[in-house]
């Protein structure tokens, strides 16, 4: 196992506890195409996250222990901000891993913040321009494209070619993020690429927008439908994409 390896075996488990930042997770998506044994450390690590899942159970503290533990936030919290009283869990069950149990009830307490969801929309954006992730179908027809997410998504993606304003479809793809299936459509400007990401129904702010590292992105809603365009593109140019996008 490199150096390398190494460094990989603490960010996956960062990565499976969705506390990377898009970049890195990126870059750990990128080592593991090509490190079999990286990626029998990532299996394992899930494994052992879905038996602590499968094999523990969560109920509410007892009274002393709740007021031991808020009293212990109260007083490293700083001076100028009170700490919010939490309901803390203790987990308990069968699964004999004291390491994972001790995990679990930290967890239980306090739990992290995990990225939201336009942090997911870029970290997916920069994996896909991983070579071979970007498409599943390739093509610049959208008589192409559309049919081709039939059976696949539980909702009809709307599929526009936006050529003649500069902004040709090449292709789509389908993807998953924030426990919800998407169908994420492709398209050029230049040497940019630009993913529109489509949901059914609300995802995430209303008309988000914003950059993550070097990466912008926007959000709006139409026809019951929730779309985020991402891509390295300048955020002027990216909201030309969106005002085409909504009027053709």
């Amino acid at each position: 196992m490199t150096e390398t390896c190494d460094e990989m075996r603490l960010l996956i488990q960062a990565d499976l506890d969705g506390e990377l930042r898009p970049a890195e997770a990126a870059r750990v998506a990128a080592h593991l195409e090509h490190c079999p044994g990286c990626t029998d450390t990532q299996a394992e690590l899930q494994r052992l996250s879905e038996r602590v899942k499968r094999e523990t159970t969560s109920h509410p503290a007892s009274a002393a222990l709740r007021a031991r533990i808020e009293a212990e936030i109260a007083r490293q919290a700083p001076k100028t901000r009170p700490a919010p009283a939490r309901r803390p869990l203790v987990i308990g069950g069968s699964f004999g891993l004291g390491a994972a149990l001790a995990a679990g009830l930290l967890l239980a307490v306090l739990p992290p913040a995990g990225p939201d969801l336009a942090d997911a929309l870029v970290a997916s954006h920069i994996h896909a321009l991983q070579p071979g992730h970007l498409m599943d179908v390739v093509s610049t027809d959208q008589h192409t494209v559309k049919p081709w997410f039939d059976g696949r998504l539980p909702f009809a993606p709307p599929v526009k070619d936006l050529k003649s304003v500069g902004f040709p479809l090449t292709g789509g793809r389908l993807d998953y993020l924030a426990g919800r299936p998407a169908a994420a459509l492709i398209y050029q400007r230049a040497k940019h690429v630009i993913d529109l990401y489509v949901f059914d129904g609300p995802a995430g702010d209303l008309a988000a927008h914003g950059s993550h590292d070097g990466y912008n992105y926007l959000s709006w809603q139409q026809d019951g439908m929730s779309f985020w365009a991402v891509s390295d593109l300048n955020a002027e140019e990216l909201g030309d994409f969106a005002a085409a996008w909504r009027k053709s």
